[in-house]
């Protein structure tokens, strides 16, 4: 449901501002607001009583929200300077763009152009690892922990049943 709303918001907002050093802050605010809120939800992860699901509703919340901050930086410096890129991007574009770049598919459709917009590319590849990476490895810990806490069993665990008298 979150998705859906951040991706409404990004068609339905209006998107009209100049890209400059503003974008800039408010990119890097976000990014530092996405770190926030995945720090946040770690901690609901280990004390939720289904921590898995826990952990997949974070990842359904954060990741989209990463994704659309760069979109929108991405159509915003095309619209300001379209020579940034090899076309000229809609928001469709921007969004594709992004998500081609965290997944570091890259089919070469889009390409940045300008120096900035490599840059701005160069920053989003760093901040994937990071997230992958990082973020990746405390929910997986922060799932473990929330098991442990709880007594459940590992996932995959099989139920024997009492111990074999026989």
């Amino acid at each position: 449901m979150t998705s859906a709303v951040l991706v409404a918001a990004y068609y339905l907002l209006p998107l009209d501002q100049e890209f400059n050093l503003a974008t800039i802050l408010v990119l890097v605010g976000g990014i530092l607001a996405v770190a926030l809120l995945l720090a946040w939800q770690i901690r609901e992860i280990t004390l939720a009583p289904r921590p898995e699901l826990r952990a997949m509703e974070a990842l359904a919340t954060s990741a989209p929200l990463y994704m659309l901050l760069f979109a929108t930086t991405y159509y915003l410096m095309g619209r300001s300077a379209a020579s940034s890129f090899s076309e000229t991007l809609s928001r469709t574009d921007s969004l594709y763009f992004t998500v081609t770049v965290f997944s570091t598919v890259g089919f070469g459709d889009i390409t940045p152009r300008s120096e900035a917009a490599r840059l701005l590319v160069t920053g989003q590849m760093v901040v994937n690892v990071l997230l992958i990476g990082v973020a990746a490895r405390l929910l997986v810990s922060a799932v473990q922990r929330g098991r442990l806490q709880q007594n459940l069993p590992p996932p995959g665990a099989r139920d024997t049943g009492p111990p074999y008298d026989g």
